[in-house]
C-alpha cells in the first residue's frame, strides 16, 4: 500500500479498539515468568552448552600471544573461539568494530574469545584460565583533549553536519541580550534489566538464533555478512526483549559468537554479555561539549541561535546529532548548527533513546533557561514567543502539527506554574530548598516502511505475523487493537507473533518510529484482507462494515470466519511512504515540569512531582503510551542527577560497568508522574494518524530538573549530572 496523500475517515477512526486504555496482552506471561527470553529458549532448544565471552583487558592495541592450554583443560570445556579459529569472518553495515577481536585490539572489553563448556560455571571458570600477552598502544579516551582534532564528519541520513540561514554572526552581536554557554553531557549507558543474550544452533547450513534484538531484519543482514552465508540460510528469533533503548537495534559479540561457538561445538550454544561487557562491549550514548549562543529583543523574540556539538567515536563511527532540534524548534531569522567529531579509542558510541535529541535538548534547555533569566521573562512565556509553524531553516515548508503552545499552557495550568517565584532560592519547605523547572519537548516523527501477514481461519481468528519486536513498548497489544479495529472481531480473536526473521519485514523498534509505522503495516495488510473476505463472500468491500465477528453489506449480514471455510485466507502487504515527509515537517512536541527539593546543608536533590504534556499524534493505547512516557521521564531523571560512565582516561575504558556503580533511579527516587495527552490526529503521519511517544517522553526532562535546581538554589550546573558536590560551596547560607 502507498501512503502518499494524507489519510482520510478509515476504520481506524471508529475507535472501538484503537485509542482505549487496554491491558497489555503479554502481560500475563510476562508477570508468570513463561514469556520465553533469549537465554531461556529451553522450548526450543535442548542440551546448550554455555559460553562465556573474555574480553580483551588493554583498550588499544595487539595481542601477542594467547595460551588457551589450561582453559582448554579445564573440566567441561568443549570449545574455545578466537579470531584464529573462526575462520574469515566479515564486518557488518551497523558494527563500527569488528565484533570479534585479534590479533588488533580496537576498545577495551572487544571480545576476542568465547570458551563453550557444558555449564556456565565451568565456562566461567575456564574463561578465567585464557591468558593473554598484549602490546599496548596509545589511546585517545578524553573528548575535551580531543575536541581541536574533531571533524566535520559527512551527511548522516540525509541531514548535514552543517547548516546555516541568515547572517549568525553579525545577528548575535547586535543582539541587545546574548547568551553563550559551554554545556557538557556524559557518556551513558543502557542499562537494561536483560543483557544481551542469544541462544544459536545449526541445522546443516542453516542456522537459528533465539536473540534480544531491536531490528531483525537489519541484524539477519549483519550477521549473515559477518559469517559469510547467505541471507536467507540464517532465522534471528526475537519474541520478547527485556529492554533495548537502541543498545539493541543491531548485532553485537553475544549473537556471533552463539553462532560461531554452534558451529564448533556442534551443538547449541547460549551466550550472554556480563554486565561489565554491556557497557564496554556494546553501544552507549557518547558524551558531548556543545556550544550555545542566542541573540534576542528586549521583548524575548530570538534573532539568532547557534548550536555547536562534539562527540567521538571510533574512527568510521558517527557523531551525537545534538544540533537536530535546534534546527527546528524555536524562530529566529539568523541561524547557525555545527556537528563535529573526534576520534576516541572507547567503546563504540551509538543510537540511545532519542538519539541527538535527548542530549541536544539537556543543553538547550538551559540555555532558554538562562535567556529567560536574562531577559527577565518566564521561561514558558520565552518559549511561547519564540514558537514557530514552519521549519525556520525552510519556511516553506509547514509542521503537519505542532501544538508546542498548547502543550506549556496546557502543563502550566495543570501543574501550577503560576505559583512559581521567579527569583531562585525564595521558597523553602522545612531544610528544603524548593524549585520549578519547565523544558520542551521535541523529537522528529519518522516513517519507514513496514509490512506484516495476516489470516483469518475458520474458527473467526485473525493471527498477524510480522517481525516487529516489543522491548517493553506495547507492540503486541497495539498491533492487536489495530486488526481487531479493522476486522471487527474482539481482541481474544486476534492472535499476535511478533519478532521472527520468517515474517515479513517491518519497521522494527528504533527511532520512535515502531508503534505507527508497525500498526500502519498491520492496517495495510487488513485492507488486504477485508478485500479478500469481501470477494469470497461475495459482497463490495466499499460499504463493507465489518464489525462484532460479522460483515455487513446492505441487508446481508454474514459471519466473518464463513470467509476461511473452505481454507484459510492468507494476505500479506505492507505500507510504503510517499515524500509527505518532506513536504510537510513532521515532529512531535511536548512540554516537562518539575519541582525539586535541594537539602541546604547538603546539596541532596529529590524530585517532588513531575508533569509531562505531549501532543504525538493519536495515541494508539493511552495505558501503555503513559507507560512509556513516565518510564523516559524516570530516565530523564537519571540523566539529570547521576547517570554517568565515568573514563579511566589512563587505561580507556568505563569504570563503572555495572548496576552496582552506574546509578540508575529506583522506586524511592520518583514521585507521583502525571502525563497528559492532548487531542491530536496526524493524517500527514500515517493511515493510523498517529506518531511514536516513547522517546519524546525523555527530551527535555533532563533540562527540566536542571531548571528547578536552578530555581530552587540559585546555582546554575551546565555540566551533568547535576551532583551535590557541584552544589555544595554555592548554596544559600543556611538560616
Amino acid at each position: 500500500m502507498k501512503f502518499d496523500t494524507p489519510a482520510t475517515t478509515n476504520p481506524i477512526d471508529q475507535l472501538k479498539f484503537i485509542g482505549q486504555p487496554m491491558d497489555r496482552i503479554d502481560g500475563p506471561m510476562k508477570t508468570s515468568g513463561t514469556a520465553p527470553y533469549a537465554y531461556e529458549r529451553h522450548d526450543a532448544v535442548q542440551n546448550a552448552a554455555y559460553g562465556v565471552v573474555v574480553g580483551a583487558a588493554v583498550a588499544k592495541g595487539r595481542i601477542e600471544s594467547m595460551d588457551l592450554r589450561a582453559a582448554q583443560a579445564s573440566p567441561g570445556v568443549i570449545t574455545i573461539v578466537t579470531a584464529q579459529t573462526a575462520g574469515k569472518l566479515g564486518k557488518g553495515q551497523f558494527n563500527t568494530a569488528a565484533l570479534l577481536g585479534g590479533p588488533e585490539i580496537a576498545h577495551y572489553h572487544q571480545a576476542i574469545a568465547l570458551v563453550v563448556a557444558q555449564t556456565f560455571e565451568q565456562a566461567r571458570a575456564a574463561a578465567q584460565l585464557v591468558k593473554v600477552q598484549y602490546s599496548r598502544a596509545n589511546g585517545r579516551f578524553d573528548l575535551a583533549a580531543a575536541r581541536p582534532s574533531a571533524h566535520k564528519p559527512p551527511e548522516q541520513d540525509g541531514s548535514p553536519a552543517d547548516t546555516r540561514k541568515g547572517n549568525f554572526e553579525k545577528a548575535f552581536d547586535t543582539a541587545p541580550v546574548q547568551h553563550d554557554a559551554t554545556y557538557t553531557t556524559p557518556d551513558h549507558s543502557h542499562a537494561m534489566m536483560e543483557p544481551h543474550a542469544s541462544t544459536a544452533a545449526w541445522k546443516g547450513d542453516k542456522l537459528t538464533v533465539w536473540t534480544s534484538n531491536q531490528m531483525i531484519d537489519w541484524s539477519v543482514g549483519d550477521l549473515a555478512k559477518t559469517l559469510g552465508i547467505p541471507k536467507e540460510n540464517v532465522r534471528l528469533v526475537s519474541p520478547f526483549v527485556g529492554g533495548g533503548f537502541g543498545g539493541k537495534l543491531f548485532i553485537r559479540a553475544d549473537v556471533l559468537l552463539a553462532a560461531l561457538g554452534a558451529k564448533a561445538a556442534r551443538q547449541p550454544v547460549k551466550v550472554a554479555l556480563q554486565r561489565p561487557l554491556v557497557a564496554n562491549n556494546t553501544t552507549h550514548r557518547p558524551a558531548t561539549i556543545q556550544r550555545i549562543r542566542i541573540g534576542a529583543a528586549k521583548n524575548g523574540k530570538i534573532s539568532a541561535i547557534a548550536h555547536e556539538s562534539w562527540s567521538g567515536d571510533l574512527p568510521d563511527g558517527k557523531p551525537e546529532t545534538a544540533v537536530n532540534q535546534t534546527r527546528l524548534l524555536y524562530a529566529g531569522a539568523h541561524r547557525l548548527t555545527a556537528t563535529r567529531l573526534a576520534v576516541l579509542d572507547l567503546p563504540e558510541g551509538n543510537a540511545m533513546r532519542a538519539p541527538g535529541e535527548a542530549p541536544g535538548l539537556m543543553a538547550l534547555e538551559i540555555a532558554m533557561d538562562e535567556m529567560a533569566t536574562k531577559l527577565g521573562i518566564d521561561p514558558v512565556e520565552l518559549r511561547i514567543i519564540n514558537d514557530t509553524q514552519v521549519d525556520p531553516e525552510k519556511p516553506e515548508r509547514p509542521f503537519s502539527q505542532r501544538q508546542l503552545i498548547e502543550c506549556l499552557r496546557t502543563g502550566a495550568q495543570r501543574f501550577g506554574w503560576g505559583q512559581r517565584r521567579a527569583e531562585p532560592g525564595q521558597v523553602r519547605d522545612g531544610r528544603w530548598l524548593v524549585g520549578m523547572g519547565v523544558a520542551a519537548a521535541f523529537r522528529n516523527n519518522m516513517v519507514m516502511k513496514s509490512g506484516a501477514r495476516v489470516r483469518l481461519n475458520s474458527r473467526g481468528v485473525v493471527t498477524v505475523e510480522t517481525d516487529m519486536t516489543d522491548i517493553g513498548t506495547g507492540s503486541y497489544t497495539i498491533i492487536a487493537q489495530t486488526a481487531a479495529e479493522m476486522m471487527g472481531v474482539p481482541i481474544h480473536k486476534v492472535m499476535v507473533r511478533l519478532g521472527d526473521s520468517a515474517f515479513p519485514v517491518s519497521a522494527g523498534s528504533g527511532g520512535q518510529w515502531g508503534g505507527n509505522s508497525s500498526t500502519a503495516g498491520v492496517y495495510a495488510a487488513c485492507v488486504k484482507l477485508r478485500e479478500a473476505v469481501a470477494q469470497k463472500l461475495g459482497v463490495p468491500v466499499d460499504g463493507a462494515v465489518f464489525a462484532d465477528g460479522m460483515v455487513r453489506s446492505g441487508e446481508r449480514s454474514v459471519p466473518l470466519a464463513e470467509a476461511a471455510v473452505g481454507g484459510e485466507l492468507v494476505v500479506e502487504d505492507s505500507i510504503e511512504y510517499g515524500d509527505l515527509d518532506k513536504k510537510y515537517q513532521q515532529s512531535t512536541f511536548g512540554a516537562h515540569f518539575v519541582e525539586v527539593g535541594v537539602d541546604m546543608a547538603t546539596g541532596e536533590i529529590r524530585v517532588r512531582r513531575m508533569l509531562a504534556v505531549c501532543a504525538a499524534g493519536r495515541i494508539l493505547n493511552p495505558k501503555s503510551a503513559r507507560s512509556q512516557v513516565i518510564g523516559a521521564m524516570t530516565m530523564g531523571v537519571g540523566a539529570a542527577l547521576m547517570e554517568e560512565l565515568a573514563v579511566d582516561k589512563r587505561q580507556g575504558f568505563f569504570v563503572n560497568h555495572d548496576l552496582a556503580g552506574y546509578e540508575v533511579p529506583v522506586h524511592s527516587d520518583i514521585p507521583h508522574q502525571e502525563v497528559i495527552f492532548l487531542d491530536e490526529t496526524d493524517p500527514v503521519s500515517s493511515p493510523m494518524k498517529a506518531k511514536g511517544v516513547g522517546e519524546l517522553g525523555l527530551c527535555g526532562v533532563a533540562a527540566a530538573v536542571a531548571n528547578a535546581v536552578f530555581n530552587a538554589t540559585g546555582v546554575r550546573v551546565r555540566d551533568y549530572p547535576v551532583t551535590l558536590d557541584k552544589l555544595l560551596d554555592k548554596l544559600p547560607e543556611v538560616a
